[in-house]
């Protein structure tokens, strides 16, 4: 009987070991410590920073790119050298037009998954303008302001009303006061090859985004066949609701392949 205990003891020391060996396998293959933050159209980097001290709190190292949205191809440009700045595998997070620049430089090979906050994600072929056109117009549409350069930003109702509405009136204001005007050039500018169809990807839905439709961003998450978070905000969720999109941002991370 003793023997018979010796033996059943040592076989579950055994497959403890190989459980622990299986663990520990699968942790060296998962998980990316770089966070890469791309900003959208009427912002900058600075629209990450409610949640970029989450971030690296959680042990991440984080760096927002400065997108010169003067064009796809250069935002795309920017994007790949914070990339390539950074030592070892990338989780890219794209907000709104950010998800256009991701989508495009998501095909780098230091990138290990895509996150989609309240962000456009065209197809191949497809420019933001006409992904956005596949959906009713949005509030915030009527506000955009053409300038004689070709760039367009947005008007104070639109910051107010459609585009932070749920902020504080101070933030609304920085808002207003610092928007990057985009070029409206870059807008139709097609994705030559969309990251997400190989990377995997993670999609926030902003429920009352005034900005890009809501229900086109429930659909792309479906197409992405992305992990999907619906938070009640605003288009800038990362500002309104920080803790939750850091939470995915974090959970993301843990689970992306790092080879």
């Amino acid at each position: 009987m003793g023997t018979l205990k010796r033996v059943g003891f040592g076989v579950l020391i055994t497959l403890l070991m190989a459980a622990t060996e299986e663990s520990m396998a699968q942790s060296a293959t998962t998980g990316v410590k770089n966070v890469v933050l791309v900003h959208g159209t009427w912002a900058d980097g600075s629209s990450w920073s409610k949640v970029i001290p989450l971030l690296e709190a959680r042990g991440l190292h984080v760096v927002a790119v400065q997108n010169p949205l003067t064009s796809l191809g250069e935002d795309v440009a920017a994007t790949k050298r914070a990339i390539e700045l950074q030592e070892g595998p990338v989780l890219l997070v794209g907000h709104s037009w950010g998800g256009g620049v991701i989508t495009e430089a998501g095909n780098h090979d230091q990138v290990a998954g895509l996150v989609y906050v309240a962000a456009a994600a065209p197809d191949e072929g497809q420019s933001f303008l006409e992904l956005v056109q596949t959906a009713p117009a949005t509030p915030g549409n009527d506000e955009i302001r053409p300038d004689k350069y070709g760039f367009v930003s947005m008007s104070p109702k639109g910051i107010f009303e459609d585009f932070a509405q749920d902020l504080p009136e101070s933030e609304r204001k920085l808002i207003l006061a610092t928007q990057g005007p985009q070029a409206f050039a870059a807008l139709k500018e097609k994705i030559s090859k969309a990251a997400w169809k190989t990377k995997p990807s993670w999609y926030v839905v902003a429920a009352n985004d005034r900005m890009i439709n809501p229900d086109l961003e429930r659909t792309l998450a479906k197409k992405l066949k992305a992990t999907t978070v619906e938070v009640p905000t605003s288009h800038v969720a990362m500002l309104a609701q920080p803790e939750k999109i850091a939470s995915v941002i974090v959970e993301a991370a843990s689970k992306v392949k790092n080879k």
